[in-house]
């Protein structure tokens, strides 16, 4: 058990509002609990951090898992031995609770918000839909209906959309290239014993992470959790943790097309990035937020308040234990996509050539401090925050060792970032009304043109 409790404040005069009360503990399951204190509140946010996602399914034809782990996060809220999905409902609706999941490449999360008093009940319930979801065939039909359904709705998305086929391109066929949801054939040929032996295998407590955060006690946490988490469930700790593929090699061209009857044409330019535990990665957020992290960005100035070429532009990263990408968005009318093209690329030459200036260094230092503290106001993205930590990177990392590691970098660092990442071999992902790439503008084919992998 340890508890974390960093200095108030940082180098330079940045001021962290409370030290962090963060404590860990680890139970002889292998399952951990991880808890921090918010004062002033008067609730208690709750997750079930389970370290399985999209990645982890096998594609084995005799076997295909794709979009098993979001199809069981539908699941298990249909019923339990001792509650059906009703009870469920009725007993977070009773005590003004709210109660809901997700799923990512890499992890899934059941969680709850609900006052503090009512702790005991979040926990029950959480516990109780994790462990012991009866998964009877109606369920399983039920939700396979619900999940189609989510799949036509993204299909209604063109950005949506986008990301999936650029995460194709980028990863080919390694499995952080699959969409989580999975694709209308894979949910449709999935069966309930399938979905049980998926849970079976992955939902052990050595891949558990239990995070609160609210007006809470650790120890009260601990005990609810150890009492509520049934010791059939329990299973020695594989040391080896999750067993990552080899990143799959893709094509000499890394150009995709997503012909839809669109108004605006939906482009995403990108590239490999940095992996979760790299060190860089400060410096590597302090690039992406001069590139295109907010409205003072180079690429939002000079595509849209310069030229207006298109009304959403931004960078965004993402990262996972072994791979990371930097990417670039933009929806324009299709025949402003060269025009925006060519912006693009300019601005990537530009930081290639003559690095950051030292004001859109401080000023992405300062949006990204102002973004991680205002973020961090409400017990969910506390909870949310340390149950991350802990489900990817094996350990907390304290507000303030973010905030001191961000007013830390400097320009050579950002620079290194730059010439390494802005140098990969770039992928290209288009939805809109272009049939093949002949109906692209040139200078969007050439960007990718003698590419190989990176």
């Amino acid at each position: 058990m340890t508890l974390l409790a960093p200095p108030g404040s940082v180098s330079g005069g940045a001021s962290v509002p409370a030290p962090d009360l963060v404590r860990h503990s680890l139970l002889p399951s292998g399952l951990q609990v991880v808890t921090e204190v918010v004062p002033g509140a008067r609730s208690v946010s709750v997750g079930v951090w389970i370290g399985v996602g999209s990645r982890d399914e096998t594609t084995d034809p005799t076997a295909d898992e794709t979009g098993a782990a979001h199809y069981l996060e539908h699941l298990l809220f249909k019923g339990t031995a001792r509650r059906t999905a009703t009870q469920i409902a009725e007993e977070v609706d009773a005590v003004g609770g709210e109660l809901n999941a997700f799923t990512g490449k890499e992890h899934t999360c059941f969680h709850g918000h609900v006052l503090d008093v009512d702790l005991p009940l979040a926990v029950d319930l959480l516990t109780d839909v994790v462990t012991a979801a009866t998964m009877i065939d109606r369920d399983v039909e039920l939700e396979r209906a619900v999940v189609l359904e989510e799949i036509a709705m993204r299909a209604d998305d063109p950005q949506d959309l986008l990301g999936e086929v650029f995460d194709a391109a980028l990863f080919g066929d390694h499995s952080l290239g699959r969409p989580v949801i999975g694709s209308e054939e894979s949910i449709k040929a999935m069966t309930r014993s399938r979905l049980r032996d998926f849970w079976r295998r992955h939902y052990t407590p050595d891949r558990v992470v239990v995070a609160a955060a609210g007006n809470l006690e650790h120890d009260r946490v601990v005990g609810l959790v150890a009492r509520s988490w049934p010791a059939e469930s329990y299973s020695p700790v594989r040391p080896e943790g999750r067993r990552l593929a080899p990143m799959a090699s893709v094509g000499a061209r890394r150009l995709a097309i997503l012909e839809q009857d669109t108004e605006q044409a939906h482009l995403m330019v990108g590239m490999r990035g940095l992996d979760q535990r790299d060190p860089r990665r400060p410096a590597f957020e302090v690039l992406n937020a001069v590139l295109g992290g907010g409205v003072s960005s180079r690429l939002f100035q000079q595509v849209r308040e310069q030229r207006g070429l298109a009304y959403s532009v931004y960078s965004a990263t993402s990262s996972y234990s072994d791979a990371g990408q930097l990417a670039v968005y933009a929806g324009c009318r299709p025949d402003r996509l060269g025009d925006v093209v060519t912006v693009m690329r300019g601005v990537l030459d530009d930081v290639l050539r003559d690095g950051l200036t030292e004001a859109e260094v401080t000023r992405a230092k300062g949006s990204l401090r102002g973004a991680l503290i205002l973020g961090l106001e409400d017990s969910d993205s506390r909870m949310q925050r340390i149950g991350c930590h802990q489900i990817d990177l094996g350990h907390q990392r304290s507000l303030a060792e973010s905030l001191a590691a961000i007013e830390a970098v400097s320009p050579a660092e950002i620079v290194a970032v730059a010439d390494q990442v802005l140098r990969r071999p770039l992928t290209v992902a288009v939805v809109g009304p272009f049939e093949t790439e002949a109906d692209l503008p040139s200078e969007l084919r050439r960007m990718t043109e003698g590419c190989s992998n990176g």
